[in-house]
C-alpha cells in the first residue's frame, strides 16, 4: 500500500468512527446522504471492486443497509454491479462532482494562469493544494518530464505535517491553532527524513512563517524535494498553497531554495486575495 492510500484508508476509518457523534450533534444532518457518500468513499485503489459484505464492513453498516445504498447508487449510475461476480465498482459518473468543483472553483480560476506560467518558467512539477483538517488535497497539478511520483494525482490526500504545502498553510495560522491540527494528525516517520516529532514541527512552523516558504526534502517519498508558499484569503488566512516539486538527484537542498523560493512566493502572492 502506498502512503496516500494508507492515509485515505485511515481517514475512512476515522470518519466512520466519528459518524455517530456527528449524527448526535447535528439535528439537520441527513444521515442517508452521509451514508451514501460513505459507500462511494469505500472504493479506491485498494478496493477497486467490493462485494456486498465488504461494502458493509468498510462502511460500518449492516448488510441490509449496504444493500439498499448500493442498489440506489447503482440505479443512479454511480455504481456498477457485475452480473456474474456480484461485485460493485465506481462508474465514470462519480467524476461529475470533481468536474463541477473544477468548473465552479474561484480559486482555480484565479490560480490557473499563474500556475501555468510557473510550470513553463521552471519546467518542474507545479501543484495547487488546499487543506482539509490535518491533510492536504491536490486540486491542480502540472507535471514536468522529471516527475517522480505518478501515484500523486488530483484528489490525492497527504498529511499536512510532512509536506511543504501543508507546513506553508499551517505556518500562516496562529501557532496553537496549527499545533492543534498537528496533534490531530497520525504522525509517523514515512522516511528517515520525515519531520514528525511535535517540538521539531513547531520549530519548522516558526521557521516557515519567518522565511515565507516551507520545504520538505524526502519526507514522504525518497528523492522528492518540495518548496511551497501559502495563498491567503482576504482575511489573511491560508486558503491554499502552491508548490514546486523537483528531484533531489538534480538539485541540492540549497539549490531548490535558491532557484525556486522567490518564484513560488511571487506566485502565491499573485493568487492571494490581499
Amino acid at each position: 500500500m502506498t502512503m496516500p492510500e494508507a492515509t485515505q484508508n485511515g481517514r475512512k476509518r476515522a470518519a466512520t468512527a466519528g459518524d455517530e457523534a456527528v449524527r448526535k450533534d447535528d439535528a439537520l444532518m441527513v444521515n442517508s446522504v452521509e451514508k451514501a457518500f460513505r459507500v462511494l468513499s469505500a472504493f479506491g485503489r485498494q478496493h477497486q471492486t467490493l462485494n456486498l459484505s465488504q461494502v458493509a464492513s468498510e462502511t460500518g453498516m449492516d448488510v441490509s443497509a449496504a444493500q439498499r445504498f448500493t442498489h440506489t447508487l447503482t440505479r443512479l449510475g454511480y455504481l456498477r454491479k457485475d452480473a456474474q461476480t456480484k461485485r460493485f465498482e465506481l462508474t465514470a459518473k462519480t467524476l461529475d462532482l470533481g468536474y463541477h468543483f473544477v468548473r465552479s472553483s474561484r480559486l482555480l480560476d484565479r490560480a490557473m494562469p499563474y500556475l501555468m506560467h510557473l510550470s513553463k518558467e521552471t519546467e518542474e512539477t507545479v501543484n495547487l493544494t488546499v487543506r482539509e483538517g490535518p491533510e492536504i488535497i491536490f486540486v491542480s497539478r502540472f507535471l514536468s518530464r522529471h516527475v517522480l511520483n505518478t501515484d500523486v494525482i488530483i484528489g490525492t490526500r497527504m498529511p499536512a505535517y510532512c509536506t511543504a504545502p501543508g507546513i506553508a498553510m499551517l505556518s500562516r495560522l496562529p501557532e496553537e491553532e496549527a499545533m492543534a491540527i498537528i496533534d490531530a494528525s497520525d504522525r509517523k516517520a514515512h522516511t528517515p527524513s520525515t519531520t514528525w516529532q511535535r517540538d521539531a514541527l513547531r520549530e519548522k512552523l516558526r521557521q516557515s512563517a519567518a522565511q515565507g516558504y516551507a520545504t520538505a526534502f524526502e519526507e514522504v517519498y525518497l528523492g522528492d524535494a518540495s518548496i511551497a508558499a501559502v495563498i491567503v484569503d482576504h482575511h489573511g488566512r491560508p486558503e491554499a498553497a502552491v508548490n514546486i516539486a523537483a528531484s533531489t538527484s538534480r538539485f541540492s537542498h540549497a539549490e531548490v531554495v535558491s532557484r525556486f523560493s522567490s518564484l513560488v512566493i511571487a506566485t502565491a502572492h499573485a493568487i492571494s486575495r490581499v
